[in-house]
């Protein structure tokens, strides 16, 4: 009975043999299939969320280096107010009420222009509504309606409003008899 094998030990082996070759075909894909549409499909989808998560990440560093830049710029308007009042410190108007040169609203302008709008309305809305109006009024009228634009809508009505009330001139309520007119404020 030895010369005969059986037929259980046959197809025990050809079972054994079939498991390794779909092991060896799982493990190396051949590059010559093509992908199906599903799987192409999976495969832009993961690309497209690797970039909206670098985008996000992006969008946060930008908003920590604000922030940074935030702090830091507190700290020294800290350490200036601090300071003896007979030395002024460099960019600061001798005045007393720590307001920023005019020069630097200017440089400031030229770098929120060459930035892209949308990272420039991140940073900008973060700002003081003062230094946003004078930042604004100083950039070109193109790359201010850009980052109005990128900002969000309370943000940009905001500035707007601010932008209107500096440039419009103030209406004097004089009536005839020289008397100015009790007018309700908002």
């Amino acid at each position: 009975m030895i010369g005969r094998p059986s037929l259980l030990l046959m197809t025990a082996a050809a079972t054994a043999l079939a498991s390794i070759a779909n092991a060896v075909g799982v493990a190396s894909p051949d590059p010559a299939v093509p992908q199906t549409r599903l799987g192409v499909a999976i495969a832009d989808d993961v690309d497209a969320r690797d970039k909206t998560a670098v985008r996000r990440g992006r969008s946060l560093d930008l908003r920590e280096q604000a922030i940074r830049a935030a702090e830091a710029r507190l700290k020294a308007d800290l350490e200036t107010r601090a300071a003896p009042a007979g030395s002024a410190a460099p960019g600061v108007v001798a005045g007393g009420d720590g307001a920023a040169s005019p020069d630097q609203f200017d440089d400031l302008a030229k770098i929120y222009q060459a930035m892209k709008p949308a990272a420039a309305a991140l940073v900008l809305e973060q700002l003081d509504l003062d230094v946003q109006m004078r930042v604004a009024q100083r950039m070109r009228e193109r790359s201010t309606a850009m980052i109005l634009a990128a900002m969000t809508p309370k943000a940009a009505a905001a500035l707007t409003m601010a932008l209107a009330r500096r440039q419009a001139p103030r209406p004097s309520y004089v009536t005839p008899a020289g008397v100015k007119p009790q007018v309700a404020k908002r």
